[in-house]
């Protein structure tokens, strides 16, 4: 994949804890894909923790583990905390979030102001740790996940002032479900066969991003219900003009 600077300068972290990345153009992993020009936003420095879900669960009671809804949410949301409005030990106040769904996600971001970062957000605010630390994000990538999950600001610092972003959770974005849709519902029905099978690798815009193959893999096989044990998020907000 590409990406081209459209705002330049260094990014600054704001009183909020959320960092201001440059905008930029992303090209998509597959080349039938297309670009999509990203216009400069803020997300947060790191992933959203169990202590801040826990005062997003108290206030939303409606999203405690208890009392969510099937629809929006598996029998796996918050199953390591030990109850509703208690985290436990297996769930550390300063740990990032996970098991819970893109609903919960969605919801917790409505309710700070913010949103979900769309795919072409992430991948550019992820970029310059993509590009320099390759090897290092291939083995986390292979890395089973035991026991609990470490602190955030534990991993790596990105250039633009982001941590995390490799290397302790994957990641929800917003569309993660439009990898494999086209829009033609007709058109749909050989299009995974014609991703991921051998010749798939054919129609991508970079053979040597073996990484953001795995990433495409991953988001392509989630359901928004779905709550995995490494899946958390962070937010992002529009820059007002």
């Amino acid at each position: 994949m590409a990406l081209g600077v459209l705002a330049g300068g260094a990014c600054s972290a704001r009183g909020d804890a959320m960092v201001v990345v440059p905008g930029g153009v992303y090209t998509n992993l597959y080349r039938d894909q297309g670009v999509v020009a990203v216009a400069a936003f803020e997300m947060d420095e790191v992933p959203v923790t169990n202590a801040e879900f826990l005062q997003f669960v108290t206030e939303h009671p409606e999203w405690r583990r208890s009392r969510i809804k099937r629809l929006f949410a598996d029998t796996s949301y918050l199953a390591h905390w030990q109850d509703d409005l208690i985290p436990g030990p297996e769930a550390p106040p300063d740990s990032p979030v996970v098991r819970v769904s893109w609903f919960a996600a969605r919801a917790f971001a409505k309710a700070q102001g913010k949103r979900l970062p769309t795919l072409a957000e992430w991948e550019i605010a992820a970029q310059p740790d993509s590009s320099n630390n390759v090897a290092r994000i291939l083995a986390w990538y292979g890395k089973p996940v035991h026991g609990i999950l470490p602190a955030v600001r534990g991993t790596f610092r990105n250039p633009f002032g982001l941590w995390d972003l490799h290397g302790l959770v994957w990641e929800w974005v917003d569309d993660f479900n439009t990898a494999l849709v086209t829009g033609e519902s007709r058109a749909d029905s050989g299009l995974e066969r014609d991703m991921f099978c051998g010749s798939g690798a054919l129609g991508a815009s970079s053979f040597e991003d073996y990484a953001a193959f795995m990433r495409y893999a991953f988001r392509s096989s989630l359901q928004a219900r779905y709550t995995v044990p490494n899946l958390g998020f962070r937010c992002v907000r529009s820059l007002k003009p």
